[in-house]
Order: structure tokens, then C-alpha cells, then sequence
């Protein structure tokens, strides 16, 4: 380490005295004035093209393999005009002085050229965040090797090292393996998407089926990802052993929840109990499955919220699938008539009320039936079926309507409770009967 740090302090010296007698030298002040004239240039040039060039027109007369460079260019325009004025500039003082005098002229133009062909290799991907982080790198890395300096500063990286069992840790290894991770993640998610894609289109599976091998995919691919990443950079996957103690108490203690939802998720999948699009009831809350993820699935109720349940508890709690092997739906409704009605014509008019709705099933017609001689009047029992639960509630709503209509026309009355209040006291005794209506 000490001679490590004599060579760093060596290099560190050297830069200075370089940069040092750039600096003194009248030729440095010229080629940065140049450099600040074509940065103020470059500027306006830009607002210019993006005020008067209409992207929609010209990616319409370009062929389609010059559309996406004609995009990146005019987004980038004050680079490439910069580019443009500063190799100008360098071929001048080139041809008219020595070449070392337009040395910055030559480093600006090459950073130029580097940093508009990093925009255009990163414009296919979609995330801002990775486009900033990989156009940044990939740019320190091109200008480091422009410099002349890439070899030290790969060496300073290498030098510093932290020795962990097996494993010789140091920051260029952290960098090459977070640079192939980078990659291997994101390769892995267009070709998990990709086969996401043909499965969802493949008519032949349940929904709950491709829900688990897309998940099935995504995981393997993953892990393959992984390994093949740690492996590129040199990392012996046998010297990271001395972590699974700490990992295996890690999911005893705090991720248990995290292990249990994951599993029961796959075994949702798998027993097919419940799948996207089903109908459920999971205690107070009703509403169709939108999503299965690892940790829970999503139900959407028809208010527009969406319930986040865990995977767990459809294992471990009762739920009401209305969906689970077949659709039609079964719809009660229970109502009452006064004793001066005639039982079987209510019966009747119920029974065609439910069958005139446009949801009742032609194949099933609708049943009802007098279940009890109540102390207010007699009760009765509607069943009809509907194809699909989705709106049942309104369903029964409509059919009581049309069934209230019936009872007016026909005169039957729905009885209601009489209650008799009786009030004592005062100059006289007061004796009232007041009907409530139920």
C-alpha cells in the first residue's frame, strides 16, 4: 500500500505540473476562448432548429433508418454543432501553427464526438434514469481514455483492496460488476417481456398459468443473469458461502412475511383457485382480480379502489371465488305481502318480473315460493339466475322495482309494522296509535 500511495502521489505531481504549464502557455487562453465562442453558438443554433425544424415532417421523407438518428441529432444539436465549430477550429490552428498549440481543441472535439455517439447507443432505451447513469459513465470512461489516463486510473481502482475470506474486493471489481449487472438485468427484462408477451398471446393457457411461467421466467432468467454477471468479473460464487448464514437468519428473522406471501403466491398459481378476472369476496371487500404479484394481488372493486391482499391470507383466510369453476350466479330475493293478497299470484308476478329483466337466464327460469306465515304477513323466496355476477347488486335493484309496479297494479300491499304509543299524564289521559312503515 505505501508504494501504491508513493505512485498515486507520483501521478497526482505529474498532472499538475502538466496542467500547470498549459495553463501559463498564451495558446490555452485561445483555444478556451474558441471553445466558449462555439459553446455560445452551439447554444443558439439549437433554440433555432427546435423552433423551425418539425420532427413529424422530416422522420415522414427520411427513410425509417435515418428517423432515429435524425431525432437524436436534432435533440442533441448543441453538441453536434459544438463538435462541428471546435474540429473546424482545431483543423485551422492545425495547418496554421504546431500541433500542439490546439492540443484542448483536439481533447474538446474527440469528448464532442464520444458524448453524441453514447446519446445515440443509449436513445433505445426507455428508463431516464439508466440513460443518464450509462451516458455519464460511458462519457468518464471515453474521456478518460482520450487523456491518456485510463490505465492509471484502472490501476489506482485495482490497488485498493478489501479481502473478505475468498474474495479480494476492490472498487474496479464493484464497478465491473455493477456495470454487468446493469446489463444483464436489462437484457433480461426485454427477453422476460418478450416471452411475456407470446405467452399472454397463447389462448391455450389459463390466465393463472401464464401468471406462473412468466414468473417462472422471470426468476430463472434472473438468477441466470446473476451468475453469469458475477462469474464475467471473476467472483467465486463458493467465497460468498460465508453470507448464507447471515441471509437464512436474516429470512427467519425479518422476511419471513416476504418468503411466506412469495410462496403462497406460487401456490395460488398453481392450485388455480384463483386467477385474474375472477370475481371474489375476501371479508368485506368484493371486486374482480386485476393483478397477481409476488408479494399480493390486486382487487378492484367497482368504486374505482383497489385492494392490495396478500398472498398469505388467500391461503390461510376464507375466500368467496363467484368466479372459480363456473359464472352463472344465483340472485335471492325475499319479500312480503299483506294476507288479503292471493299467495300464488304474488308468486306468479314475481316470477315473471324476474324473467322479463333482459340479465335472467332464458334456460333457468326464475322459482318463487312462500317460505312462512309471518305475525305482519307472508313471506316469500325469489331465485333467478344471471350469466355474470358484475352488477348484481342492480339487477335486484331493478328486478324490486318491477316487482313494487306489479304490486301496485294488481293492488297487493306490502304489510308494515303498527305500533301503538299511549301517553299518561297531564289534565287528561292521551290514548294515540301511530303507524311507522317499515
Amino acid at each position: 500500500m505505501d508504494m501504491d500511495l508513493k505512485d498515486f502521489m507520483e501521478f497526482v505531481q505529474t498532472t499538475a505540473r502538466s496542467v500547470g504549464a498549459e495553463i501559463s502557455s498564451p495558446w490555452f487562453y485561445l483555444q478556451f476562448g474558441l471553445m466558449l465562442a462555439a459553446a455560445g453558438i452551439a447554444y443558439a443554433a439549437e433554440a433555432t432548429i427546435r423552433s423551425r425544424v418539425d420532427m413529424t415532417s422530416l422522420a415522414m421523407r427520411l427513410p425509417l433508418p435515418l428517423r432515429h438518428f435524425a431525432r437524436v441529432m436534432v435533440a442533441s444539436a448543441s453538441t453536434a454543432v459544438f463538435t462541428l465549430l471546435v474540429i473546424v477550429s482545431r483543423v485551422v490552428m492545425y495547418h496554421a501553427t504546431w500541433p500542439s498549440r490546439s492540443y484542448l481543441l483536439m481533447v474538446a472535439a474527440k469528448l464532442g464526438f464520444a458524448w453524441l455517439a453514447i446519446r445515440l447507443v443509449t436513445s433505445v432505451l426507455r428508463n431516464a434514469f439508466i440513460v443518464r447513469l450509462v451516458s455519464i459513465t460511458a462519457w468518464f470512461v471515453a474521456a478518460l481514455s482520450i487523456l491518456g489516463q485510463l490505465d492509471s486510473t484502472v490501476d489506482l481502482l485495482d490497488s485498493v483492496a478489501i479481502v473478505l475470506g475468498g474474495l479480494r474486493l476492490t472498487p474496479l471489481l464493484v464497478i465491473k460488476a455493477g456495470a454487468l449487472l446493469l446489463i444483464a438485468l436489462w437484457l433480461t427484462n426485454i427477453a422476460s417481456n418478450f416471452a411475456e408477451g407470446r405467452i399472454n398471446a397463447t389462448s391455450d393457457l389459463t390466465p393463472s398459468v401464464q401468471v406462473l411461467l412468466v414468473k417462472i421466467i422471470r426468476i430463472g432468467l434472473l438468477t441466470v443473469a446473476i451468475v453469469i454477471a458475477l462469474g464475467a468479473v471473476g467472483i467465486d460464487l463458493s467465497a460468498l458461502a460465508v453470507f448464507s448464514g447471515a441471509v437464512g437468519v436474516g429470512i427467519g428473522i425479518g422476511l419471513q412475511k416476504i418468503v411466506a406471501n412469495f410462496i403462497s403466491g406460487i401456490i395460488l398459481l398453481a392450485d388455480k383457485s384463483v386467477k385474474p378476472g375472477d370475481l371474489v369476496t375476501i371479508g368485506d371487500n368484493t371486486g374482480r382480480i386485476s393483478a397477481m404479484k409476488t408479494r399480493y394481488i390486486s382487487v378492484a372493486a367497482g368504486d374505482g379502489r383497489e385492494f392490495l391482499v396478500p398472498n398469505e391470507d388467500l391461503v390461510t383466510q376464507k375466500v368467496v371465488n363467484w368466479t372459480y369453476t363456473d359464472k352463472n350466479t344465483l340472485v335471492k330475493i325475499a319479500f312480503g305481502t299483506n294476507y288479503d293478497a292471493d299467495p300464488r299470484l304474488v308468486c306468479k308476478l314475481a316470477a315473471e318480473t324476474a324473467a322479463a329483466h333482459p340479465r335472467a337466464q332464458k334456460g333457468k327460469p326464475p322459482n318463487s315460493i312462500l317460505t312462512e306465515f309471518a305475525e305482519a304477513g307472508m313471506k316469500f323466496s325469489l331465485t333467478f339466475w344471471i350469466a355474470d355476477p358484475d352488477g348484481m347488486d342492480n339487477v335486484k335493484s331493478d328486478v324490486m322495482l318491477a316487482l313494487w309496479d306489479a304490486f301496485k297494479r294488481e293492488g297487493i300491499r306490502v304489510p308494515y309494522p303498527v305500533r301503538e304509543i299511549r301517553i299518561r299524564g297531564g289534565a287528561l289521559p292521551v290514548e294515540t296509535t301511530v303507524e311507522v312503515p317499515n
